[in-house]
């Protein structure tokens, strides 16, 4: 039950003569301003939204985007009375159905999602207000007046210091606790009610997201919407295997920068590598970008078995759970940072630094767990200058030869291959290796093709060391290994939003796309790059962030430039904008609700409906999660959904058991509701899905291209997006698609190139002329329609 609203009582005028009277002040409540007017705004309907407040508007997405279920399980196990098999139509001991069990799962991996982001700003923001203090002004530069649009939107006000970051997060905790609560045996029955309450787990991950990264961003000075932010240094042969040398993995960038700090301060700069893995790799190079990037989490295994590291230095979400047993191979040392990973060390936080390094030189610990990352800096950098000389006498790899000699003993069982997440030629390579033929084997290597999970090791009846043979490999091509990735910039400006507004709604700039999440890859990193650059040559606008900004800076193109060397950092057609790290995810839909606001005028403190459906009907923009791996992956992909933004998948996301896809044979789903002229109208499936799972790069980069188009594109825009979803689908599948005919409304909707070919099938399907929608909409008009569809 959400909390009542209380009135003041009624007192008599002299009630202040009364005894024992007591006084409460709470929120004291000012005039929010909205836009760049700086003009008080009316509070919308939804400020601060409960689970059930926007519950209409998940129904009404639904009723367009029929949640798609492909169980991964068809057993469940929560609970003392299972397994109960739910398999044809049979119900669980409590009552629940598959349907109801697979949405609950969704909404399961949702609230782990939501939750490792929120915690993570909840550290962060403490931490950070801890050294700069609660008054500690949010300040992100002379181009961004409408700074935190998710928080402006859900909570109805702005922040204006860190302390007042603190109002979000304490929100964003309760209904994170109301939404797990849900998944309880015998709670929530309804799979479309499940979905909602995903739908809203999704949008307090943006929310956590948001709140960490700008608390981030102006606490620790990082890049404030710079679209010229550095480019910065990334891939294993970047790192000097002669200095010492402290590896931060994970997402928290509090202990990353306790390091740096530490290195800074004692002048050792140029003796000491501070590098990093995944996200943390990223808000890292954000602070000081003299800092290393090795890569994405799909290198942690190859470069932990490579033995460079000297301290390996964990945070939390992302980071191998055996990274302690890994490190102990080759005597490096490990320091766990936070609460979420601990790792069964000993907490040393509360304990002199210099101690704690003679323990760990000494090999009288393994690790230690230290709380404070300054001491973090002190620990790591003392002791990686401390063991580096020993530990770069260790044979930590095999030769060639003995490779050779290893490889000689697979019995060719094939199961190496059987196990692989994406079953690629792992026995083949071990066989060529066994030859002498190590080019199987590199090829697998390169690219991330293997994702170096480790499975096919842990399988092999003959304790072939996999991973370490490719590690020694891969070490063949250092070299190679030299990339760039441009510092992950923060939120898009305010200027930037003014320029391109109109451009993208009116359809004249095609569609913006996000390049996002993991690295779990069907088939490789490249894949990701050349969607990438195939959007980017169309003047698209292409953001990436996390794992995905990491795997697109790997890609050289045939002149050896980098895409991030080739593409400007603009947020404007043909610009490769990287926000950031994971936590700078909010930006990408904070872009697209600043359009909303600053294009088109909409309020936002409260008014999270209209915005999403703004975007949803106005706003060409999609996300692709190709390698998504994780449960922040899915709560991202769905909270990005719930504002009306489409999402594509690589195959392996159908293992989140839920897609959301729209069905172009029922047309009354598409209708819209033109809301300047009070007349329902016939529009089209675009977008056609919310989330969609493709198989291969050649249908993701259709898919994606036809999900850009909106009802609001004008024919100009319409021309321009139908132009390249034909040119994608001729140029990867040899034909028109058989489909364009649901997406022209009249003639002047027809790319110039292909009108012979569309209007031959626009005459083989019987099509008419629609009208275009002045204002299309899916919320419901205030009073009755003037005019229902088909002119009824």
């Amino acid at each position: 039950m959400a909390p009542k609203s209380t009135k003041p009582k009624d007192f008599k005028e002299d009630f202040w003569k009364s005894k024992d009277i007591k006084i409460s002040i709470g929120d004291i409540v000012q005039d929010e301003v909205s836009g760049e007017s700086g003009e008080p705004v009316e509070m919308g309907p939804t400020p601060k939204p409960h689970v059930t407040d926007l519950r209409e508007w998940d129904m009404k997405l639904m009723d367009r985007y029929e949640p798609f279920y492909a169980p991964f399980c068809d057993m469940c196990c929560l609970c003392t009375y299972g397994k109960c098999d739910l398999t044809a139509g049979k119900k669980g001991a409590c009552g629940i159905d598959i349907k109801a069990q697979q949405a609950r799962m969704v909404l399961l991996a949702c609230c782990i999602g939501a939750a490792a982001h929120s915690a993570h700003a909840r550290h962060l923001l403490e931490h950070l207000i801890e050294k700069k203090g609660k008054d500690f002004p949010i300040d992100l530069g002379m181009n961004i007046d409408i700074e935190a649009p998710i928080i402006r939107t859900l909570i109805g006000k702005a922040p204006k210091t860190l302390g007042d970051l603190r109002e979000a997060m304490d929100y964003m905790e309760e209904q994170n606790l109301h939404l797990l609560s849900a998944c309880h045996t015998g709670q929530e029955g309804s799979s479309v009610d499940f979905e909602s309450k995903a739908l809203h787990a999704g949008l307090m991950d943006n929310l956590g997201k948001e709140i960490g990264d700008i608390a981030q961003i102006v606490a620790l000075d990082m890049p404030k919407g710079d679209e010229n932010a550095p480019l910065v240094e990334m891939g294993m042969g970047t790192v000097d295997r002669d200095k010492p040398i402290v590896l931060c993995i994970g997402h928290n960038v509090s202990s990353g920068a306790g390091v740096i700090d530490y290195v800074e301060e004692e002048g050792l700069e140029d003796n000491v590598e501070v590098c990093g893995i995944c996200c943390a790799a990223i808000d890292i190079t954000r602070y000081n970008q003299h800092a290393k990037v090795i890569g994405p989490i799909s290198k942690q295994l190859k470069f932990i078995r490579s033995g460079v590291a000297d301290v390996i230095v964990v945070d939390e979400q992302c980071i191998r759970t055996d990274v302690l047993e890994e490190a102990k191979k080759n005597q490096a040392k490990v320091i766990a940072t936070t609460d979420k990973m601990c790792l069964g060390l000993p907490n040393l936080t509360d304990e002199d630094a210099d101690k704690i390094v003679a323990q760990l030189i000494n090999n009288q610990i393994e690790g230690a767990l230290i709380l404070d990352p300054d001491k973090v800096g002190e620990v790591a950098t003392k002791v990686a200058m401390q063991i580096a000389d020993d530990r770069g006498m260790l044979k930590l790899l095999p030769d060639m030869d003995e490779i050779q000699e290893m490889a000689k003993e697979c019995t060719e069982c094939g199961w190496c291959t059987r196990v692989c997440p994406n079953s690629i030629p792992m026995m083949e390579a071990v066989m060529g290796a066994s030859e002498g033929d190590f080019s199987k084997m590199e090829a697998l290597y390169d690219n991330d093709v293997c994702y170096t999970c480790g499975r096919c090791e842990q399988e092999c009846e003959r304790d072939i060391p996999i991973m370490s043979m490719m590690a020694k490999i891969g070490e063949n091509k250092l070299k190679e290994q030299r990339f760039n990735m441009r510092a992950g910039r923060g939120p898009i400006q305010d200027v930037e939003i003014r320029k391109v507004g109109a451009p993208i709604v009116l359809g004249d700039i095609p569609g913006v796309i996000a390049f996002v999440g993991c690295t779990n890859y069907p088939e490789g990193a490249q894949d990701v790059a050349k969607m990438a650059k195939e959007f980017l040559e169309r003047n698209y606008i292409v953001v990436t962030s996390g794992c995905g900004a990491m795997t697109v800076g790997e890609y050289r193109d045939e002149e050896g430039n980098t895409l991030y060397e080739k593409y400007s950092g603009d947020f404007d057609a043909k610009g490769l904008v990287n926000v950031g790290s994971c936590v700078s995810n909010a930006h990408i839909p904070g872009a697209c609700i600043k359009i909303a606001n600053i294009f088109a005028k909409k309020p936002l403190e409260g008014n999270f409906e209209e915005i999403s459906d703004y975007i949803l009907n106005r706003v060409g923009a999609c996300g692709v999660a190709w390698g998504a791996y994780s449960q922040k992956a899915a709560a991202i992909a769905t909270g990005i959904n719930r504002w009306g933004i489409p999402v594509v998948l690589g195959p392996h996301g159908t293992k989140y058991r839920r897609l959301y896809l729209g069905r172009t044979d029922k047309e009354e789903t598409w209708q819209l509701n033109d809301m300047r002229s009070g007349n329902v109208v016939n529009g089209e499936p675009a977008p056609e899905h919310l989330l969609y799972a493709a198989e291969n790069r050649e249908e993701a980069t259709v898919e994606i291209a036809k999900l850009c188009i909106r009802p609001n594109d004008t024919s100009k825009g319409r021309q321009l997006k139908l132009n390249h979803y034909i040119d994608l689908h001729k140029k990867y599948f040899g034909t028109i698609p058989e489909d364009v005919y649901k997406f022209v409304r009249v003639q002047k909707d027809i790319p110039i190139t292909y009108k012979k070919d569309v209007m031959d099938i626009l005459e083989e399907k019987g099509w008419e002329p629609r009208a275009i929608p002045q204002e299309p909409s899916i919320r419901d008009f205030k009073e009755e329609p003037k005019k229902k569809a088909n002119g009824k």
